[in-house]
C-alpha cells in the first residue's frame, strides 16, 4: 500500500503558541496554560458537558467550575494543564491527546504537556509518528482553538482574537508546514465575525501555500449568518480564487447532536456525522455551488455510508417537491450535479462508505484522526487492509491518495 494522504488529523497546541507570538501590547492577554489540580475526575464530572460545549473536544466552563479547577479554584487531586480564553477555561485531556494510552484511559480525564506523547504537539514528534506509520502527508485541524476557531470566536476582545487567528497560522507555517517541506499542513483560521477580513486571512494564507481552512458545518448555530443569504460570498470568492478547500469538521457548530441531557455519550458518538448531513443540505440547496462552481469544500471526520442516499433525496425533493421547499431558482440541475469533483468526504472506519464507492469514490478521503480516540496509529496500514478488501487497487488509490492531493490542490 502506497504512503497515505490523512486529510483529518489534528494538532494540540503547545503553550507558546500565542505567548510566543502575539504583539507585546497583547501579550499579558494571550491564550495560556495554567496548571490546576481536579478536585475529582473530569470523566466523572464532566463528560456530559461536551454535548454543549462551544468547542469540539472541549469541555468549558460548568465543567471547568464542577471540576474545582475553575477560575479562582484549585483542586487537591491530580494536575491538569487548563486553557484560559478569557473567561474559558479548556483542560488538557485524554480524549484530545490518546496516544501512548491504554483504550479503557482514552477519555475526559485532564492531563498536562508532561503525560502525553510529543507526537501530539512537536514537529518532530509528530513527523516521526507518520513515518511510523506510512503518511506522506498529514491536514490539521486546531484542538484548543476550535477546529474552526470556535474558542476565538468567543472571545470578547476581537481585536485579541483577530492577532490570535493570524498567530495560530503563523505558527503552523513558520514552525510545521515548512520546516516539514509541506509534509504537515494546517487547516486555516479566520476571523469568522469579519467576513472581508476571513477572505483576507484565506488570501495571505494561500500565498504561502496553505491549501484549506476552516468553517463551521452550521455557521447559524454560532451566531453567523447561515449560507442563505449571501453574506459569505467575499469568503467563498476567495476561496475559490486561491483554491483554497472549506474544511468542516464534525464538531464545528459547536451544536453536539444529543438526544437528551442525560443520554450516554455512546450517543453522541455514534450519530457525529448529523451535522454534516445537515452542512451538506445547505451546500446543495444555498445556491453557494451555482455561484462559485470552482469552490471545494470538504467534510471531515464525517464518515461517508450516508452520502449516496442523501444525494439521492436531495435529488428527489428538488424534482419533485418544488412547489412548497423554496428551492433557489439559480438551482436548475439535480443538486448532486453541482458537486463535479469538488466535495469531498472523510472516513476513519466505514466500511459501507468503501463498499459504495461506484457512486461516491471520487468523493471519498481518508484521515488516520491522530491523535484522537478514533485514530488506528500506528497499525492504520494494517487495519485499512480489512476495510479495503475486495477493493479495486486504482479505487483503493484515489481514496487513500489521489482524492486527498486533489483536496489540497497537488494534483
Amino acid at each position: 500500500m502506497e504512503p497515505l494522504i490523512s486529510v483529518d488529523d489534528h494538532v494540540v497546541e503547545p503553550p507558546h503558541v500565542w505567548t510566543g507570538r502575539l504583539p507585546r501590547r497583547l501579550r499579558s492577554d494571550a491564550p495560556r496554560v495554567e496548571r490546576r489540580r481536579l478536585a475529582r475526575s473530569l470523566t466523572t464530572v464532566g463528560a456530559r458537558q461536551v454535548a454543549r460545549s462551544s468547542a469540539h473536544g472541549a469541555i468549558l466552563g460548568e465543567a471547568a467550575g464542577d471540576s474545582g479547577a475553575g477560575e479562582g479554584g484549585s483542586g487537591d487531586g491530580s494536575p491538569c494543564d487548563w486553557w484560559i480564553f478569557e473567561d474559558q477555561a479548556v483542560p488538557l485531556t485524554r480524549h484530545a491527546a490518546t496516544i501512548g494510552f491504554e483504550r479503557m484511559q482514552m477519555n475526559y480525564d485532564g492531563v498536562t504537556f508532561d503525560e502525553i506523547h510529543d507526537g501530539c504537539y512537536t514537529p518532530t514528534g509528530r513527523l516521526r509518528d507518520m513515518d511510523l506509520d506510512g503518511v506522506e502527508v498529514s491536514v490539521m485541524f486546531a484542538s484548543v482553538a476550535g477546529v474552526a476557531g470556535q474558542a476565538l470566536l468567543a472571545m470578547r476582545d476581537k481585536a485579541l482574537a483577530a492577532a490570535c487567528v493570524a498567530a495560530y497560522n503563523d505558527w503552523f507555517y513558520e514552525e510545521w508546514t515548512e520546516p516539514s517541506g509541506g509534509r504537515m499542513l494546517p487547516v486555516a483560521l479566520v476571523p469568522l465575525w469579519d467576513v472581508e477580513a476571513s477572505a483576507a486571512e484565506v488570501r495571505r494564507n494561500a500565498a504561502r501555500g496553505i491549501p484549506t481552512v476552516g468553517f463551521p458545518d452550521i455557521p447559524a448555530s454560532l451566531g453567523l449568518p447561515s449560507l442563505h443569504g449571501g453574506q459569505w460570498d467575499p469568503f467563498f470568492a476567495a476561496c475559490e480564487e486561491t483554491g483554497t478547500t472549506v474544511s468542516m469538521h464534525i464538531g464545528s457548530s459547536g451544536r453536539p447532536p444529543k438526544t437528551s441531557d442525560d443520554m450516554p455519550m455512546a450517543v453522541m458518538a455514534n450519530v457525529s456525522c448529523l451535522n454534516s448531513i445537515l452542512g451538506l443540505s445547505d451546500w446543495l440547496f444555498s445556491g453557494v455551488l451555482v455561484r462559485f462552481p470552482r469552490l471545494k469544500f470538504f467534510l471531515g471526520e464525517a464518515q461517508v455510508g450516508w452520502i449516496p442516499y442523501f444525494l439521492e433525496r436531495a435529488d428527489t425533493v428538488w424534482e419533485r417537491q418544488k412547489g412548497w421547499t423554496d428551492i433557489d431558482p439559480a438551482i436548475t440541475e439535480p443538486p448532486s450535479t453541482y458537486l463535479g469533483d469538488r466535495f469531498f468526504a472523510s472516513w476513519v472506519s466505514d466500511r459501507t462508505g468503501v463498499l459504495a464507492y461506484p457512486t461516491i469514490g471520487r468523493y471519498t478521503t481518508f484521515g488516520t484522526d491522530y491523535p484522537h480516540t478514533n485514530t488506528w496509529w500506528p497499525d492504520t496500514h494494517r487495519t485499512l487492509v480489512r476495510y479495503l478488501e475486495g477493493i479495486p487497487e486504482p479505487v483503493v488509490r484515489m481514496i487513500l491518495r489521489e482524492n486527498g492531493l486533489r483536496l489540497i490542490g497537488r494534483v
